[in-house]
């Protein structure tokens, strides 16, 4: 039941995430460019998943630090491999191009949602208050 009701939410956060980027890109790039743009994205981006996740965690119904991790796990999964299906196929990318998303060195700021959609559930059920 958790497996399903995190599915759930993280279709709401990949549809959020999906009109954040397309606003982004239409009114933000081209006034500040790709690199800037993505710079600015990234914190408005990690506050729609935290929004989403306080409005849900409790309907997720994972209670122990492990399951909310596991929710965290899955949501990341379930991103790398969407991110990786929209470029390549969406957007005609070499997985190279792709991966460059996740190389810190070369500006790339994925691992940091990434690692920030891990620990969401787990930082969303201690806002709401939730005991472990």
């Amino acid at each position: 039941m958790i497996v399903r009701r995190a599915l759930a939410v993280w279709l709401l956060i990949i549809a959020a995430e999906t009109v954040h980027g397309i606003l982004r890109g239409f009114f933000l790039v081209p006034i500040v460019g790709e690199m800037r743009a993505g710079r600015i994205g990234m914190p408005v981006g990690a506050l729609i998943i935290l929004l989403i996740t306080l409005w849900c965690i409790t309907w997720i119904r994972a209670h122990r630090v492990g399951e909310l991790i596991g929710v965290g796990a899955l949501w990341v999964a379930l991103s790398f491999l969407f991110e990786v299906l929209i470029g390549l196929y969406g957007r005609g990318y070499s997985m190279e191009r792709i991966l460059a998303e996740y190389d810190l060195s070369r500006g790339g700021l994925m691992p940091i949602g990434l690692a920030f959609m891990l620990f969401c559930p787990f930082v969303a059920a201690r806002l709401r208050g939730m005991t472990f």
